[in-house]
């Protein structure tokens, strides 16, 4: 089997996931659905060895070949890296919720299949090369994160959560889509791979940067850069297994694998780099210094992963600049980009887990109301003591070792003299420095405000106790792994992140080991990272045994100036926007919609007509002006006038049967007596119906018509009339292509055995057409009965009620 239906594989299962939640309920749904991301990360981690020699695996199938549009499964040491994290951390997950969520009264089956197809979105967006069903999967994770987000759906706070996160990912990914295309117009394919191997061919055209920026737009959104990482506190509104997952290893991961993917194309732009490296350390900064304002225990890890995600992104734009300088200090900025992110979705998940578990065993998440659980909580303070360590960068944990790797590269950058770089180079790491202060203070902020200090047991809602071991088997395993990292981190390096490295640097490695960064503790004392370590903790330390008397400075924030006011002003303003403008054209009038569309469809006819160049007239094939023709178009047009002038429904009936056999009387001059007596028959039984049905129509309504409004509705029909005629006019003077009326002449006999073309067309060629249709009139025929039936039977009750 092609390895590219194993992204199908979560969305396959979760079709079962509602069954075995009815019919076993005697066992948690989550055992069952822990099966998918084992059995993938198993199989996945066989592709190790493949990935580490520099190789990779191509599996796909055709979704629409005419468009060159295709599902592609590429595994390289970049989609690799992020299936294992995506599979991985995805069992952790499903294993912690086992214990998280109750079976008895949590709705499992919705949550898992909302797990599910998230869970394949995710396997698709880093496995597609092809970038258009990249974007279906993108758009896919913004949907079943909606769904998960909200799944708490009774709370107001999950509602708008869930809303917030869709609007702003699901409007960078439209975004995004529009850099695809246009890179798909350049490099005339749709493949990633294609695009990096053609680049030479269409770096150059203005479009270039845009697109570059449109991408970004898509991944800035995704992963929460500045200033579109408002939607990722409120999404701590989800379920804690959603939000360790979401946020330490899949959804936000995603805007940062699009920036890495799509390195080795834009590399070459300024543009590119300073957006990326740029943001991406303004985010790390933002973040950074607004966590320690949170309250919440979810909210403070929130800031914690949108500054964490800006070091990351800042990494990969100073990981473009190996492009254009051979330096191996800027070589060295791509690793660290994805050794921290491995570091990253460890720790973080870990931490996640925990802000759960104290939610879960105390009843609240509130930091003011916690302290002094360590006693009561001694395995859940380990963990959290050693993921919020190695979030600060303290040795011996593997958060250390990245982020002196991101220091080191930070302050590279003020050597790099290329795009006004050696001008502004110095503010990279001095804003780099001073981030990782604020990373310090909140990692530990987060820690010991929740298990040191004063004991408030009393204020909890619930009686503090250490949580079931199945409850905490996940999060052990995860800070078990923040240890290792620190202690195997060349080994992680050689089968994980230089793989990587190579994928998003192609044109820079031939093989992985080139890319590969001997990574240790310790550099001496005269390594610059170290020294600015050593400040980190100093400066750190001393802000956070301050913290009460700086802390009022959040205060000075005016919140109606914050980036959520803006938001909420603008979905505000939108929404009553919206109701005056539907109000003041939606009136309720079937005529009044009619005018809009006959309006736009005549004027956006002639406009295109005459813009392309398509009007032509050409006399010479036209059938001569008889007096009978001219005779007949007379009573047509009196026909016609008389339909619109009449005041009641009987003359304007006749009137239109008039104009019926007058079409009729146009057939048997153009000698098509059976289009002709079809013509009559219909005729006359639309005009007997109508009279038959006119007792029962309530009486004509002028709706208010006025002179004003007859004028307007005069020069809409001139103008839907005049459109037509031209496009008629056009289409008989302008042959592009054969006329099809030879094709039946010469297949009417051979092929359908009949003799009247028309016949044939309604019987052979469009049969499959001419049965729906019936079948549509039979169905409306059958409703309209029944509705007739209701009536009588509804009159009949009201008067034996009588």
């Amino acid at each position: 089997m092609e390895f590219v239906w194993l992204i199908f594989l979560p969305a396959l299962a979760a079709l079962f996931i509602p069954t075995l939640f009815r019919r076993v309920a005697g066992i948690h749904t989550g055992w069952f659905v822990l099966i998918i991301p084992v059995v993938l990360f198993v199989y996945y981690s066989t592709y190790l060895p493949l990935t580490a020699s520099g190789e990779h695996a191509v599996s796909s199938f055709d979704w629409i070949p005419s468009l060159g549009i295709s599902f592609v499964s590429y595994l390289d040491g970049l989609s690799l890296l992020f299936t294992l994290l995506i599979t991985g951390i995805g069992a952790l997950v499903v294993l912690y919720s086992i214990f998280y969520l109750d079976r008895h009264k949590e709705k499992l089956g919705n949550f898992y299949v909302y797990l599910l197809l998230f869970m394949t979105a995710m396997l698709g967006v880093v496995q597609s090369d092809n970038v258009i069903s990249l974007y279906l999967f993108w758009e896919l994770t913004s949907i079943s994160s909606f769904l998960l987000i909200g799944y708490w759906y009774t709370r107001d706070g999950s509602r708008f959560g869930a809303l917030k996160s869709m609007m702003i990912t699901v409007g960078g990914g439209l975004m995004m889509l529009g850099g695809f295309v246009i890179l798909g117009i350049l490099g005339d394919t749709y493949s990633i791979r294609e695009l990096i191997s053609g680049l030479s061919d269409y770096s150059g055209d203005p479009l270039f940067t845009l697109a570059a920026v449109l991408l970004l737009f898509g991944a800035f959104t995704k992963s929460a850069q500045f200033p579109f990482y408002i939607w990722l506190p409120d999404a701590m509104e989800a379920p804690t297994p959603v939000s360790a997952y979401l946020h330490s290893a899949t959804m936000v991961k995603a805007g940062l694998y699009l920036v890495a993917r799509f390195t080795p194309i834009f590399a070459e732009s300024s543009v590119w780099i300073w957006l990326v490296s740029g943001i991406g350390l303004l985010t790390l900064m933002w973040g950074s210094f607004f966590a320690v304002k949170q309250t919440d225990l979810k909210g403070i890890l929130a800031f914690s992963t949108v500054s964490q995600l800006g070091l990351i992104m800042s990494l990969l734009g100073a990981g473009a600049i190996a492009y254009h300088s051979d330096a191996a200090l800027f070589r060295l900025a791509m690793f660290a980009a994805i050794f921290h992110l491995v570091n990253h979705a460890v720790f973080k998940g870990s931490l996640f887990m925990i802000a759960g578990i104290v939610d879960h065993e105390t009843g609240t998440r509130d930091i003011r109301k916690l302290g002094g659980l360590m006693s009561v909580m001694p395995i859940s303070f380990t963990v959290a003591f050693i993921g919020g360590l190695s979030m600060a960068g303290i040795p011996p944990f593997g958060g250390f070792l990245s982020k002196e790797l991101f220091l080191e590269s930070m302050v590279a950058l003020k050597h790099f003299e290329l795009f006004n770089f050696d001008t502004w180079g110095i503010l990279f790491p001095v804003i780099a420095w001073v981030a990782s202060v604020f990373t310090f203070v909140y990692s530990f902020y987060f820690v010991f405000k929740t298990f040191t200090g004063e004991k408030k047991f009393d204020k909890l809602p619930l009686k503090p106790h250490e949580a079931p071991i199945g409850m905490l088997i996940s999060p052990i395993i995860l800070a078990v792994s923040v240890i290792a990292l620190f202690f195997i981190p060349n080994v992680v390096g050689k089968w994980l992140v230089a793989p990587a490295v190579m994928a998003a640097q192609p044109q820079l490695y031939s093989m992985p080991s080139e890319a590969a960064v001997h990574v240790q503790a310790w550099h001496g004392f005269g390594s610059v990272p170290m020294w600015l370590t050593v400040g980190v903790i100093a400066i750190g330390t001393i802000l956070f045994t301050s913290i009460k008397k700086w802390q009022p400075v959040y205060g000075l924030q005016p919140e109606m100036l914050s980036l959520n006011a803006l938001y909420d002003g603008v979905m505000t303003f939108s929404e009553k926007g919206m109701n005056k403008l539907s109000r003041f054209y939606m009136n309720g009038l079937i005529r009044t919609y009619l005018l809009y569309m006959f309006a736009f469809f005549s004027v956006m006819t002639i406009v295109v007509l005459f813009a392309k160049g398509a009007f032509e007239l050409d006399m010479s094939s036209l059938s001569p002006i008889t007096l009978f023709a001219v005779l007949n178009s007379i009573v047509a047009i009196l026909g016609t006038g008389m339909v619109i002038m009449s005041k009641n429904r009987i003359s304007a009936i006749i009137a239109l049967g008039a104009v019926g056999y007058s079409v009729a009387l146009f057939f048997v001059l153009f000698k098509a007596p059976d289009l002709a007596l079809t013509q009559l028959v219909i005729e006359t039984i639309s005009v007997a119906l109508f009279l038959l049905a006119f007792r029962h129509l309530p009486a004509l309504k002028t709706h208010g018509e006025t002179k004003k409004n007859k004028l307007v509705n005069g020069i809409i029909a001139g103008g839907v009339g005049l459109s037509v005629t031209l496009v008629a006019l056009s289409a008989h003077s302008n042959k592009l292509v054969a006329s099809i009326s030879q094709f039946y002449k010469d297949t009417v006999h051979t092929e359908a055995g009949g003799g009247n073309i028309v016949n044939v067309i309604l019987v052979d060629y469009r049969g499959f057409d001419t049965l729906f249709e019936i079948a549509v009139l039979s169905i409306a025929g059958i409703a309209v009965l029944g509705m007739i039936r209701l009536r009588l039977a509804r009159k009949e009750t009201d008067d034996e009620k009588k």
